[in-house]
């Protein structure tokens, strides 16, 4: 096997994605992986810190095109708009990248820079979409939270095939998000209303986001 030329951490990256995306995540190996980029699996370690290391890089890399196609979604659109814009752009990337979002989902290392740094460009993209509602304080961070777990198990239901009912799916994600920017509205009205204690979120603030 002749070394390929030009092997980069860009070019290992798109490789593992495509090999996480059609087997899953668990098939991605690093003798799987050199035997696709035509290289032996030593190079690899000029690129990553063995197979932990790159599902490190992996969860990175998910997290840069996750918040990319959000991103992308969100332009030219603001409030109501904006939220679905990202919320579909979400459900999408899950769609396109099973095995790669996967890998977004690991828990990172406390000293991982490289993934707080994307996290919290993420975050900080649904934050701004959120502005129009003005949420105050540690509020607009609960919201972010529901956000995402709310896109999540949809995503995660869909990938698992847990819809078993002849229903449609993007017709069901577009009623999800109606629901959600209801309930959005509601909170809203009860906290400027004071029909809900001040601190009722903020008491929790020891809870991890």
């Amino acid at each position: 096997m002749s070394p390929r030329m030009g092997l980069d951490l860009p070019a290992i990256l798109q490789a593992a994605t495509e090999i996480a995306d059609q087997q899953g995540l668990e098939n991605v190996s690093l003798a799987g992986l050199a035997n696709k980029l035509d290289v032996r699996s030593p190079s690899l370690y000029n690129h990553v810190n063995g197979l932990p290391g790159l599902r490190k890089k992996m969860a990175v890399y998910g997290i840069g095109l996750l918040t990319a196609d959000m991103r992308h979604a969100a332009v030219g659109r603001s409030g109501d708009e904006a939220l679905r814009a990202i919320a579909r752009a979400y459900v999408s990337f899950v769609r396109k990248h099973p095995g790669l979002y996967e890998a977004t989902l690991r828990a990172p290392e406390a000293d991982d820079e490289d993934h707080r740094r994307e996290s919290e460009a993420l975050v900080a993209l649904v934050v701004r979409v959120l502005d129009v509602y003005e949420y105050q304080g540690e509020d607009v961070y609960y919201v972010v939270r529901c956000f995402r777990s709310m896109l999540h198990g949809f995503a995660s239901l869909e990938q698992q095939g847990g819809f078993g009912m002849p229903l449609g799916l993007d017709d069901t994600l577009e009623l999800l998000i109606d629901a959600f920017l209801a309930g959005m509205r509601v909170l809203k009205q009860q906290r400027v209303s004071g029909l809900t204690k001040p601190d009722a979120w903020s008491e929790r603030a020891g809870d991890s986001r």
